[in-house]
């Protein structure tokens, strides 16, 4: 094949003829573009063809769409036909959307702040999100080595909560959001609130305690109204404070959230309430309350349950309890979980679950539970828990004088892999 080097339209149009062995006729034929035009644009006459003419072409020759499309760019600075061309690799899936985005940004037609307004607003209606991120990362680094914080500040905060739902990723794109934190001043009042909010359910969700009650606190100053994100936030928040022990802090913020106007609010402050109890070992208490909402929330909140009480019954060597929780687990699994916490809870459940069924000889079903949990936890790149899991397992085979198989090796190589 003819290498192409990205020159000139014209270089393009000579070259491919010459590969493919075509007369202007029969190019005429496939392209639909007619013998004049097509001369024109090979021997230079017509430098910046229209884009119509250039799509027709590509049509024809779809392998070179776009070499052809990058040479046309590199020549191309007319705003309008910019957008056309960025619309129609977007909806093509091409690569080469942010190239077109930067030359947009770089055309001499408008001035900075305007070609960053309408490319942004341009963004944001793009649905496929890989896509939507490539582009607001051209608007951060145009906007970065054009001094323009404000559009660093949206588009950085566009971009995160893109990456974000990422699960495998968390650590990165928290990365990403504490980048945030440095522009925060050219974010609107609403803007910074969900910043916040989201940022503190975020290190709730990768355990980093402190830094999700600091983002909370910040949001906190600024929310006046009780939405369902101001409670959820403010639930990690309390979380937060029940693991690090902090008791007497949650029961004091645990009275101000039970206030909120949001009916939100009324199963997490009940769930609380017990788990204060049961991570105070008060378990005479927290047992039998944590076995009465079992049976009476709702599946969202019933894997968290089961966890506390197999924690509870692991700790006390309560075990013949615990058949009694394993045999309602259909009623609590999440059939397809969609957050960290809900995977990381899952995991979790099958972690007690393989322990309990190890310690009374079920090695196989213990070894298969070992399995599903690494499963879940992968979901959430919890690499660290699944590492507890690992030390944990070896140390049951030792106190059970037991090697592990080649068959359970194989399988948990699998799933930790």
């Amino acid at each position: 094949m003819v290498d192409i080097k990205c020159k000139t339209i014209s270089d393009i149009i000579f070259q491919l003829r010459k590969e493919k062995n075509l007369t202007y006729a029969e190019l005429e034929e496939l392209t639909g573009v007619g013998i004049t035009v097509l001369h024109k644009i090979e021997t230079g006459a017509t430098k910046r063809p229209e884009f119509k003419t250039l799509k027709a072409i590509t049509k024809a020759l779809p392998s070179h769409y776009t070499e052809i499309m990058k040479c046309y760019i590199e020549e191309e600075d007319r705003v309008e036909i910019l957008f056309e061309i960025l619309q129609e690799v977007i909806a093509l899936k091409d690569d080469l959307a942010p190239v077109v985005a930067l030359r947009l940004l770089q055309s001499p037609q408008r001035i900075t702040e305007d070609s960053l307004q309408r490319l942004f607003d341009f963004t944001e209606t793009v649905s496929d999100d890989p896509l939507r991120a490539s582009l607001f990362t051209v608007i951060v680094q145009y906007s970065r080595e054009r001094g323009v914080p404000y559009y660093v500040a949206k588009g950085l905060l566009q971009k995160y909560m893109i990456e974000r739902n990422d699960l495998k990723r968390l650590e990165e794109s928290f990365r990403l959001g504490q980048e945030i934190t440095y522009y925060v001043d050219f974010l609107s009042l609403g803007e910074k609130v969900t910043f916040y909010f989201r940022m503190a359910l975020h290190a709730y969700n990768i355990k980093k305690y402190s830094d999700c009650i600091q983002f909370c606190e910040e949001g906190l100053l600024l929310e006046k109204k009780d939405t369902e994100l101001k409670a959820r936030a403010y639930l990690s928040m309390l979380n937060s404070l029940l693991n690090l022990e902090k008791y007497d802090e949650v029961e004091i913020h645990l009275d101000i959230f039970e206030k909120m106007e949001n009916e939100f609010v009324v199963i997490p402050s009940l769930h609380l309430r017990a788990l204060i109890k049961a991570r105070k070992k008060e378990y005479e208490v927290a047992i039998p309350i944590l076995q009465k909402y079992l049976n009476e929330f709702s599946r969202d909140y019933k894997i968290h349950i089961a966890d506390e009480l197999l924690e509870i019954y692991l700790d006390i060597g309560d075990f013949e309890s615990i058949p009694g929780i394993l045999e309602k687990e259909h009623e609590f699994l999440p059939e397809k979980p969609k957050t960290p916490q809900k995977y990381l809870a899952v995991g979790k459940y099958f972690r007690h679950k393989g322990f309990y069924q190890l310690s009374i000889g079920l090695i196989d079903e213990g070894m298969q539970s070992y399995v599903n949990c690494f499963k879940s936890l992968e979901k959430v790149g919890a690499y660290e828990e699944k590492n507890e899991c690992i030390q944990e397992l070896l140390k049951i085979h030792i106190k059970l004088s037991k090697s592990l198989e080649l068959k359970h090796i194989i399988k948990l190589k699998e799933a930790f892999e």
